[in-house]
């Protein structure tokens, strides 16, 4: 679930029937880029709509969606491409999109707020709160701190490398006792190294602590409280996208067709990846959090407190669950990024959330030139 990760994972059976994506693009492309956005255009060309056009286009991508909050909480919402490349159905506009690794910070936020109320410490170890749990070779939980966890210095495998994860229902137990049949990366504190593991075990403890659902905890103390309407943590078994959402599609090698694997279950990400949201709900979320709304301000400091993280892209730096990287305008923005399975997302906010964009895409793309764009039209959106 991290950005550039590819989850070993078998899809789901069902395979549609579709064309491919560029002779679908062309046929609907033009009709999709003139709809206007959300408010009245600007006089000079729009370019993140030219940039979304173009990574259907150019770059064969499904579909491409995004919303831009600026300063003056204006917001703008584009499409480009198809829904579904069985139908042509268009993009809804606001569709919601699995958001993967966008998840871990809303569990950073849930495990930062109880340090903030004093339940839980930062510098406890893992054991404090999961006693003889996180044992194996060179893993100790009397050694590994909740720090450690939120912020990939832990050194603990990550689980998603190592097992081919099939499409079922799996109990966080399951994932952790994957991760420790492997040794450690390194000793605690050692080096940064990205890991799912880190954030199944940060459920874990919320969940130790509260005495109730980590996607409980997080829709009372954060989806609720900012009014996330299209946000939500599925339940096992629940394979579906509740509201109107753009099919997600995988393709298995370079020249092989596009499977559509829009349902699954997603219990194999849990606390690390397994939400639902939208680009306008991610942008309410990452631009109210860095106002000071969900953490107190000791609590935000700590979480945007980074160390050297390039898996991020050069200058990326990795707080607690929470990631800065740098603008081409100068500054930094902030925000996470998720790969789930036929979705990528890719977005943040300015300084004190003053301006905010997200965009999904309907593909992971395995061409790190094609995320280079998305990641380009990011900064573009924040940098006008």
């Amino acid at each position: 679930m991290g950005e550039q990760t590819r989850k070993k994972l078998r899809p789901v059976a069902a395979v549609a029937a579709v064309a491919a994506v560029a002779a679908v693009a062309a046929m609907t492309l033009s009709t999709l880029s003139a709809q206007a956005p959300s408010v009245a255009a600007a006089t000079r060309p729009d370019t993140v709509q030219q940039d979304l056009d173009r990574l259907v286009r150019s770059d064969g991508l499904p579909a491409a969606l995004a919303d831009v909050t600026e300063r003056t909480g204006r917001t703008r919402t584009y499409v480009a491409g198809v829904g579904d490349l069985a139908t042509g159905t268009k993009v809804p506009r606001g569709g919601q999109v699995r958001i993967g690794s966008n998840t871990k910070t809303f569990t950073a936020v849930v495990v930062l707020q109880l340090v903030g109320e004093g339940r839980i410490g930062l510098d406890d170890r893992v054991d404090t709160h999961l006693p003889d749990l996180v044992r194996g070779e060179g893993i100790d939980g009397r050694l590994i701190t909740v720090r450690q966890l939120l912020q990939h210095t832990s050194g603990l495998p990550n689980y998603t490398e190592y097992e081919d994860l099939q499409p079922r229902p799996y109990e966080p137990r399951d994932l952790l006792d994957i991760a420790l049949r492997h040794k450690a990366e390194f000793a605690p504190g050692d080096a940064w190294r990205y890991s799912n593991t880190n954030y199944v075990l940060a459920g874990l403890i919320v969940e130790k602590v509260t005495g109730r659902p980590l996607a409980q905890e997080i829709d009372r103390r954060i989806i609720q409280r900012l009014g996330l309407r299209h946000t939500y943590f599925p339940a096992p078994r629940d394979v579906t996208i509740r509201e109107p959402h753009p099919h997600g599609y995988l393709r298995e090698s370079a020249d092989g067709p596009l499977r559509d694997i829009t349902e699954m279950d997603p219990s194999w990400s849990w606390a690390a990846g397994q939400m639902i949201s939208t680009t306008s709900d991610l942008n309410r979320f990452f631009s109210e959090l860095l106002r000071g709304r969900l953490l107190p301000d000791a609590q935000l400091a700590q979480m945007r407190t980074t160390v050297p993280a390039d898996y991020f892209g050069r200058g990326a730096g990795y707080g607690l669950g929470l990631v800065s990287r740098p603008l081409s305008c100068g500054g930094v923005y902030w925000g996470h990024g998720g790969s789930f399975p036929g979705y990528e997302t890719r977005g943040g906010t300015t300084e004190h959330g003053r301006r905010a964009a997200h965009i999904a895409v309907t593909i992971q793309p395995a061409d790190k030139a094609v995320m280079a764009r998305v990641d380009a039209t990011v900064d573009e959106a924040l940098c006008p």
